[in-house]
């Protein structure tokens, strides 16, 4: 449903005045370092398709790995300009930790040249951790596109002369530790197809848990993208097991999830990199946190709120100084000015008021709070949602949505017990066929709001198990950008909300045959597992001007319109449907054509003055001239008039209330008109 720019605009007018607690409710910014994996058989091209696919591989793991890091990348830079991304190479046979430290090449003598060169043996940072420059996307672009190379940096180690998972994981935590202290979300993946790197070498295992046990204690996240290949399932419980920790208290039930993308059989690597990581999005700030959740009188739970659905449309997330050689971004900083005296105002002489009967009421700050300020129990802190009764979920009409919905979300963190609490509710409701009619102030100083807390299933739309995360991955990894099951608030309107419509008229008959020849039509252009999924619909307006900024900022030249996705396959539906909707189009056209028919023999009967039982119709007032009343026409009449050529006589008026009568445009010229005259009465007289 599209919603009102203006009550959107409303709804965060009211937010700039709240209290906001900015622990809870931060600007999530993002700091994601590539750890890619340079071994022979990353490197290894894979064989030639039996088929002439299009999906089939054909660029080895690394390349796919290096076009994965550039998609992510570009959209980053123009949707998150200030997330950071880097890139980190393993395996390599050149060692460098920081640009500027030199490539060191491999000295099979002694380990001390390599220490010399890099203190992180076989690891070679190409991108430092940052806000990605014009020349990294540059450089990126090339070994990409072009497949450059010139420091021969994608060139294994030799055999021997492996890298220990302990230096990658070390080097990281440096990484993150002098380029992202204080990002609230700091994450390391690792794209690799080696599920066992440090087979039989306890030590080696031991040190690669204790790396890793560092990296969770200082708050980054590892995020496994494993490689198959055909015949070799890539086994988690080798090593990587001791190295991902799974939060249990995550509030994404896929978030502990690994899914492995398949290299060969047909399936795009490239695809399915892309689509794994898009799945790990930068975890989402909430709407309120902790939020009392009153049940019933004394039973209390805690609950986070999101926005998971919004609309999206071209933002300024920053703004631009390009005055100089090099673009770059500016701060912006507000002065308050008195009109009339030019002097800068400061903020204690600022005073906010109403217009009442053409005058200034003015109010102090907390004056204006006392306004929005409900009365909730001790504890609540101003804030809250109570329910206070349920419905038959059949009560609530899909038109009662007046704002977007909320989906809340259990939180251990208040009240212990709150998901199991919350997991009792949601069963109950689903179960009931019930919603929960609750009373709902989402932070303090904002207006109160009926809701009807409504249960969801889960990603697939399947059981209850759904809920908890658990239940069949491989079912549930099929589509994960589905919503995910819990409790939604869905605000509901006030008496003054609701318009009155009355819609008096009788619903238009449906021939009982075009329904039926409808039916395989529907049937045959369902979408895939008859879900729409927005993920596969990309906004082209919205693509295009990011490609654009892309174009600006990166000094390219402007592409081609790329593909809609949102156009109807027309070839497709042509192949599928193409003779069921000649069909119907035929039939269509003899409905149409009787139903003219049986209009222009009741217009005919209406002019003889009787109805369709011979009884005489009830006389209309008259509405037209006296000149136009005499030139009235049966359709006899007509078909004599055209048939003698007498139809030229007849003036303009004539001509007009003819057409007038059967619902046909009466502009133009008189030569226009009688050939308006002629064409309908030829198909319908």
């Amino acid at each position: 449903m599209a919603y009102p720019d203006d009550a959107i605009k409303r709804e965060e007018d009211e937010d700039a005045d709240e209290e906001i607690d900015e622990t809870n409710y931060k600007t999530q910014k993002d700091a994601v370092l590539f750890a890619i994996d340079v071994s022979s058989s990353m490197l290894e091209k894979p064989p030639p398709p039996a088929t002439k696919s299009k999906s089939a591989d054909r660029d080895s793991a690394v390349s796919a790995a290096l076009r994965c890091a550039y998609q992510i990348m570009q959209q980053r830079i123009i949707a998150q300009p200030k997330d950071l991304m880097g890139m980190l190479f393993f395996g390599t046979e050149k060692s460098r930790f920081r640009p500027g430290d030199g490539d060191g090449g491999e000295d099979a003598d002694s380990l001390a040249s390599i220490n010399h060169t890099s203190s992180y043996p076989h690891c070679y940072l190409f991108m430092d951790l940052e806000v990605p420059a014009v020349e990294d996307v540059r450089a990126l672009k090339s070994m990409v596109e072009e497949g450059e190379d010139p420091d021969e940096v994608l060139k294994p180690a030799p055999a021997g002369k492996s890298v220990t998972m302990a230096n990658v994981l070390f080097c990281a935590n440096q990484i993150f530790t002098t380029n992202a202290p204080n990002f609230g979300s700091r994450r390391l993946f690792i794209i690799t197809d080696n599920d066992d790197p440090h087979s039989g070498d306890k030590a080696a295992r031991s040190a690669s848990a204790v790396r890793a046990k560092d990296l969770y204690d200082l708050g980054v996240g590892i995020e496994l993208f494993p490689i198959s290949r055909e015949g070799a399932k890539f086994d988690l419980g080798k090593f990587y097991d001791d190295i991902i920790y799974r939060d249990p208290a995550a509030e994404d039930g896929s978030s502990g999830r690994v899914i492995a993308a398949r290299s060969g059989g047909g399936l795009s690597l490239l695809g399915s990199l892309i689509s794994n990581i898009n799945a790990k999005q930068t975890p989402k700030r909430s709407y309120f946190s902790n939020l009392t959740f009153e049940i019933a009188p004394g039973l209390n739970i805690s609950v986070k709120g999101y926005i998971l659905l919004n609309r999206q449309k071209p933002a300024r997330t920053c703004y631009v100084w390009v005055g100089g050689e090099i673009a770059k971004l500016a701060t912006s900083e507000t002065i308050k000015v008195d009109s009339d005296s030019t002097r800068t105002v400061e903020v204690g002489e600022i005073k906010k008021a109403y217009k009442f009967g053409g005058e200034f009421v003015y109010f102090t700050p907390e004056e204006l709070k006392g306004f929005k300020t409900w009365e909730f129990p001790d504890g609540w802190n101003g804030k809250g949602l109570r329910i206070i009764g349920f419905k038959p979920r059949v009560l609530i009409p899909s038109w009662a949505s007046v704002k977007r919905s909320t989906f809340i979300y259990p939180s251990e963190e208040d009240y212990v017990g709150s998901t199991r609490i919350f997991s009792a509710l949601w069963q109950k409701l689903k179960k009931s066929e019930k919603v929960a009619i609750a009373w709902f102030v989402p932070r303090i100083n904002t207006n109160p709001v009926l809701v009807a807390v409504i249960p969801s299933n889960g990603p697939d739309g399947g059981s209850e198990g759904d809920g908890d995360g658990s239940g069949d991955g491989e079912k549930r990894s099929v589509n994960p950008s589905h919503l995910p099951a819990g409790l939604w608030l869905y605000p509901l309107p006030f008496a003054e909300d609701i318009r009155k419509f009355d819609d008096s008229r009788a619903p238009l008959p449906r021939p009982a045959e075009l329904t039926e020849l409808m039916k395989p039509v529907v049937e045959n252009l369902l979408l895939p597992k008859t879900a729409y999924d927005p993920a596969k619909y990309p906004n082209p307006a919205l693509q295009w001007h990011y490609k654009i900024l892309q174009v600006l900022a990166l000094d390219e030249e402007v592409p081609k319109q790329g593909d809609d996705p949102t156009l109807p396959k027309y070839k497709a539906i042509d192949k599928r449907v193409g003779g069921s909707l000649a069909e119907i189009k035929e039939r269509l056209k003899s409905e149409a054509t009787h139903l003219q028919t049986v209009r222009a023999i009741k217009r005919e009967a209406e002019d003889d003055g009787a109805g369709t039982m011979g009884k005489p119709l009830s006389k209309r007032p008259k509405t037209t001239s006296a000149a136009a009343e005499k030139g009235k026409m049966s359709n006899k009449d007509i078909q004599n008039a055209i048939a003698t050529g007498k139809l030229s006589a007849k003036p303009v008026v004539e001509l007009k209330e003819i057409l007038s009568s059967w619902s046909v445009s009466t502009s133009g010229r008189k030569a226009e008109l009688i050939e308006r005259i002629e064409q309908w009465a030829d198909g319908n007289l």
